[in-house]
């Protein structure tokens, strides 16, 4: 089947469900010029930072308790790539998706808040958001567009603690009312589930696309490269995230 079948085939399958999941990683903003953190044209390439730890280390729970000034460099730095950036025709053609399909559920693994800034409704980001600051001591929280001036890093102004941003730092436990969340809208079922711009490396990534596949539920990968999910799926599109969804969109939508 050639791609333009393919998108043919998927846009008829779109145009007769009422609920569809899109699980969507670094991939679907590389075109709004977010690079991932690792891979070609990613921020971190070196094998470690200039303070001889990996990246992952850098920016983990546990060199955060005792080194938040290392953890904030790269926050600030991943934050100061982020800032400025707007949705693209990838988070637009899913958000624009509400007005033909009932339910349309994104579950994201990025921290851009690029799908809320496509005004998506239903938004589920399982590893936080990079805007949203919190104090690691008293209840004091503050949303930002972005941490420009801001020394690093952070302080609470109410009790001076260090603030963090609320994202699940590496190591750290994926919050449980958004996994519950997630959970709850699986159990409900999806006529269909796409995965785009992530390699599925986490299991709750890979497992609802697998759990589906095997479902016999149309499955649905967009990413220019094979992954690890490749295989299972029903349609794979070997496409950038944003020509994909246009093209989709655009044959949904007549």
């Amino acid at each position: 089947m050639n791609i333009q079948t393919t998108l043919d085939k998927i846009a008829g399958l779109l145009a007769k469900s009422q609920r569809v999941l899109f699980i969507t990683g670094a991939g679907v903003s590389a075109d709004s010029g977010l690079p991932t953190y690792r891979g070609v044209g990613g921020l971190y390439n070196d094998e470690s930072t200039e303070e001889g730890l990996s990246i992952e280390q850098a920016l983990s729970g546990q060199v955060f308790a005792v080194r938040p000034d290392i953890t904030w460099k790269y926050l600030s730095q991943i934050e100061h790539n982020c800032r400025g950036a707007r949705p693209n025709a990838a988070h637009l053609a899913i958000a624009e998706l509400e007005q033909w399909i009932p339910q349309v559920l994104v579950f994201t693994q990025n921290i851009d808040g690029l799908h809320r800034k496509a005004n998506s409704s239903q938004v589920i980001e399982i590893h936080g958001n990079l805007q949203e600051l919190i104090c690691t001591e008293c209840d004091f929280q503050e949303r930002v567009e972005d941490l420009d001036g801001r020394n690093m890093p952070p302080h609470c102004p109410q009790c001076g603690s260090v603030l963090r941003p609320k994202v699940v730092l590496f190591g750290e436990m994926l919050p449980a009312d958004a996994m519950a969340r997630f959970m709850a809208a699986l159990e409900q079922g999806f006529d269909m589930v796409f995965t785009i711009g992530t390699s599925g490396v986490f299991p709750y990534i890979a497992e609802p696309v697998l759990w589906s596949a095997r479902a016999g539920i149309p499955t649905v990968e967009i990413n220019p490269v094979q992954t690890r999910i490749s295989q299972h799926v029903a349609y794979h599109l070997p496409l950038g995230a944003a020509q994909a969804m246009q093209a989709i969109l655009t044959r949904l939508t007549g």
